[in-house]
């Protein structure tokens, strides 16, 4: 599928759930603040007062970390949110000095990309909630799975660049977690980023496959000159931006090639 037809698909599901003429930036956020994410109801007349139920729990679990002096308002936005994620899940440290667990960590890269993509901060902590939610319990089964995924089909598309990656023991110290568990947070512009989480919102995890597939066929040069695992690995987690629009692109079509046009391949 083109990225004309990408777009005129998009298109039409706006214009489906009542949005006209939205611009690029929004999208992303008006698909992840539909009924997929749970974050509105299907039935618009409700959306409003949903909304208002939202911006209050927000300001309450705001004021009760002010008040527990977790956050102050020179606080990260970023950081606000975690915390408020911790506060709400019962999984608030005793401390704000505590060192942070990895998921957190993973919270905090997709929300830090989030701030680009979505203005308002209410919106931006529930939508960040509700995709990292949806990371947790949905793919839950499906993202320690994607590291063989991302093997086998770079073996198809190019054997050679594989079994250099395997010669020099790096195959296993790929990024994955930056890839697969942040989702290309901190690894993309949010540009980029947000045509990828668009497709995992829609419902297929395996797209970020296909990216870390086309990021190496992309540096393919680059990779094959590098013998060492710890170089290899260090050049893919601050790979050049410039090219990352191209990657998505070829990544789409990747997956169309190998997994048809899905709509919720997982």
């Amino acid at each position: 599928m083109t990225e004309d037809s990408q777009r005129n698909f998009r298109s039409v599901y706006y214009e489906k759930v009542g949005f006209r003429g939205v611009e690029e930036k929004k999208s992303l956020e008006i698909l992840l603040k539909d009924d997929r994410l749970g974050i509105l109801p299907p039935h618009h007349e409700s959306h409003a007062k949903v909304m208002m139920y939202r911006k209050e729990q927000y300001l309450d679990v705001l004021h009760a970390l002010k008040v527990v002096r977790f956050v102050s308002d020179a606080t990260p936005q970023a950081e606000v949110y975690l915390r408020m994620y911790q506060l709400e899940s019962g999984k608030l440290p005793r401390s704000p000095s505590f060192p942070l667990e990895p998921e957190d960590e993973v919270f905090l890269a997709i929300a830090k990309a989030m701030e680009e993509m979505v203005e308002d901060s209410v919106d931006c902590y529930w939508i960040t909630r509700r995709f990292v939610n949806q990371l947790n319990t949905k793919y839950r089964d499906s993202l320690p799975q994607l590291p063989k995924a991302f093997e086998q089909y770079l073996n198809l598309e190019d054997g050679r660049l594989l079994t250099h990656l395997r010669v020099c023991s790096a195959a296993p110290k790929l990024p994955y977690d930056l890839w697969f568990k942040r989702c290309f947070a901190g690894c993309l512009p949010e540009s980029s980023l947000q045509r990828v989480w668009d497709k995992v919102v829609s419902g297929s995890c395996k797209i970020l496959v296909f990216v870390a597939v086309e990021i190496l066929l992309t540096f393919k040069i680059k990779v094959m000159a590098l013998n060492s695992a710890e170089k290899i690995t260090k050049f893919l987690e601050n790979i050049p931006q410039d090219s990352s629009d191209a990657i998505v692109s070829k990544a789409i079509d990747l997956w169309h090639k190998h997994c048809g046009t899905p709509v919720h391949s997982s």
